[in-house]
């Protein structure tokens, strides 16, 4: 994504709020504008001629939908590292209050398994309910059925989850070329949700009258049109939720489960088992501002019940330049293990600081907001090492699993030149989801149907694409597996498999 000048707090607090585990946005830290309707999509991804981007026109159905879409689904794009674009997030922890304490497992699939052809096709490769008694409804017609995809395109930091939405015209355009449900192309209306919640709320008062479902969305301020969402049950699946009116809302279902204050063991398990010494000698930093202020205390508390222990828990203020004095800090303590809470350009910032004040901790531990090329670029040497926890596969290792490799092939057809992304990656899942819930519903779908069957989703991987995510319970998922920056290229690190290791609260 564009960065903008490191001295605009504004940007600061939006980055890192989302950014945080179990990230949540302050509607009150960003300034905001109106929100309306963007443009259709056919089946090629491409707009719809006399159709909006951005602005309040409401855009009509009445487009093409069949047809004309990009051969060649299947060829295979690895090597790409993280997307560009909504590079400021990366929430791994939830949003809604709710118990925790999940099972301690062992280590799960890394991405590998066992896929079939049909499995990876647009629809699932199920053999589908019947037909028989289908009725249009909200958003269907006889030939189409139009869903809708929400996102922050502009506002404070453009272009912050136009990935999302790159990734749903993918998915569309894929299915379009190649299936159908029940006789029905996919339509796509996107939304632009302009970083502000009145916006947010009213894309989806336009969706709940224009569309079936809104697919894949992702906004800053989420919680804005909740209650819009849940009056008019509209289904909702989300690429994430990042407040807990979102997540709280019965009709939403994000293909990236999480849950308020319910926090992966998976982090503390690996600093345990890879770097012994470091967890008795261990670090937590955050900007200090947003929802970093309370998901770095929050994460440094959990971690503490798995047995690491803390010398240092330390905010950071987001006008504070001067990174070298905590980075002294540190040195001077002996702290082995340090984990940064908060936005990628302030991630750069600190470890230029243990270069300058020569401190090297044993590892530097970071959640998927630095898995982008701006930090690598931007960071240089100073951030060589750093090890990053994901819960979806490599874009490296995009030849072990057909799902990312039908994600990067289609992302470059609809949207050239696009660099995938952790939100990207989460938006395609939702879109697949939606498409096998409907397809196994056949003549009996209807929105009421779709939020039923979503309610009784669990373990969602989008064919291994993720780590098995708890859609209808909205809990946090606990795979997570690793990944360090050598010499400028992204490798895994204690393994390639999922570590598995339960949740607790922090």
């Amino acid at each position: 994504m564009p960065r903008l000048p490191a001295s605009a707090a504004l940007t600061a607090v939006l980055a890192l709020a989302l950014a945080a585990c179990g990230s949540q946005l302050d509607p009150d830290e960003v300034a905001g504008a109106t929100g309306g309707s963007g443009e259709t999509v056919n089946s090629a991804g491409e707009a719809v001629p006399g159709t909006t981007t951005g602005g309040d026109t409401t855009t009509a159905g009445g487009t093409t939908t069949a047809g004309g879409a990009p051969a060649g689904g299947g060829s295979t794009t690895s090597g790409t590292t993280g997307g560009s674009t909504g590079g400021t997030g990366g929430g791994t922890g939830g949003t809604t209050g709710g118990s925790g304490g999940g099972t301690t497992g062992g280590g799960g699939g890394g991405g590998k398994g066992d896929q079939s052809d049909d499995d990876n096709s647009a629809n699932g490769g199920g053999k589908g309910a019947s037909c028989d008694g289908f009725q249009n409804g909200p958003g269907i017609t006889d030939s189409e059925i139009t869903i809708g995809n929400v996102a922050d395109v502009s506002g404070p930091v453009p272009g912050l989850f136009q990935s999302s939405q790159d990734a749903v015209k993918a998915y569309v355009a894929y299915f379009n070329a190649t299936s159908d449900i029940c006789g029905r192309k996919l339509n796509l209306i996107t939304y632009d949700s302009r970083t502000d919640a009145g916006a947010d709320q009213q894309a989806y008062t336009k969706a709940c009258a224009e569309t079936f479902a809104t697919v894949g969305s992702m906004g800053a301020f989420d919680s804005g049109g909740a209650a819009t969402t849940a009056s008019c049950g509209l289904p909702d699946i989300r690429s994430a939720a990042v407040t807990k009116d979102r997540n709280s809302c019965a009709t939403c279902f994000p293909a990236q489960s999480t849950n308020t204050g319910e926090w992966e063991n998976a982090p503390g398990e690996f600093i345990k088992q890879n770097y012994p010494d470091a967890a008795a000698h261990a670090a937590v930093l955050y900007t200090n501002a947003g929802a970093a202020a309370e998901n770095g205390p929050a994460s440094a508390r959990a971690m503490a019940k798995q047995g690491l222990t803390f010398d240092v828990v330390q905010g950071i203020d987001v006008s504070e330049f001067n990174f070298a004095p905590y980075a002294q800090q540190l040195k001077d303590k002996g702290v082995k293990a340090v984990f940064w809470t908060g936005p990628y350009q302030y991630s750069v910032r600190l470890a230029q600081a243990f270069q300058q004040v020569g401190y090297e901790p044993d590892v530097y531990l970071r959640d998927p907001t630095d898995y982008i090329p701006d930090y690598v670029s931007s960071g240089g040497d100073a951030v060589d090492k750093t090890v990053v926890f994901l819960n979806f596969v490599p874009f490296e290792e995009a030849d072990s699993n057909k799902e990312m490799q039908l994600y990067l092939s289609w992302l470059q057809q609809v949207s050239p030149g696009a660099d995938p992304s952790f939100f990207g990656v989460f938006s395609w899942s939702a879109a697949r989801l939606f498409v096998e819930k409907a397809t196994e519903l056949g003549g009996k779908l209807s929105r009421q149907t779709l939020v039923d069957a979503l309610s009784k989703t669990d373990n969602w991987t989008a064919n291994e694409l993720t780590a098995p995510q708890h859609v209808g319970s909205k809990r946090t998922g606990d795979c997570w597996r690793f990944i360090q920056l050598n010499g400028g290229a992204w490798q895994p690190v204690g393994g390639s498999k999922y570590l598995c290791a339960g949740t607790n609260q922090g």
